[in-house]
């Protein structure tokens, strides 16, 4: 009875996480829009404030998306003179990617606007609630990356004809 009573909980907690991230992430794309930007844009944004002057794929890497993801959003954030596209010495064909003053004061904008979210919510929660909760996502994030882990090791690479 335990065992149905445990599974039935991690069913309903499962599908609360999924709702609950479904509008962290809604909030957050809101108040991002009210400053005029889009929760891809920040993405771009806030990671060039931690590693300025990367390529395009280390970008795109980063924030796990394609090269060609990355390539377009970078056209709108350039034409918005936000983000700047710089040679490298070492290739004229690649690009080391640096924020440009207004770049870095939207960025500013967007952390100080995630801040102020997780102040009003998770920051609410009593110190040793939270530091739960952090052990909890990791472990399940471990499971999660040691599922995929299992699963990817599993599959056989297709032969191309």
């Amino acid at each position: 009875m335990a065992d149905d009573e445990s599974k039935d909980r991690a069913i309903r907690v499962w599908f609360r996480f999924l709702r609950l991230e479904s509008r962290i992430q809604s909030a957050v794309a809101e108040r991002l829009r009210a400053i005029g930007l889009s929760v891809p844009q920040c993405d771009v944004l806030t990671t060039l404030t931690e590693a300025e002057g990367i390529s395009q794929q280390e970008l795109a890497q980063r924030l796990y998306v394609t090269k060609g993801n990355i390539s377009g959003l970078l056209d709108r954030l350039e034409r918005a003179g936000l983000v700047e596209r710089r040679s490298t010495a070492a290739d004229r064909r690649q690009y080391a990617i640096y924020l440009t003053p207004e770049g870095r004061a939207a960025a500013g904008q967007a952390i100080a606007v995630q801040h102020a979210l997780i102040a009003a919510t998770l920051g609410r929660l009593p110190s040793e609630k939270i530091a739960e909760f952090e052990t909890l996502l990791i472990a399940t994030r471990d499971l999660v990356r040691a599922y995929r882990e299992r699963e990817t090791a599993g599959r056989t690479p297709v032969a191309s004809g």
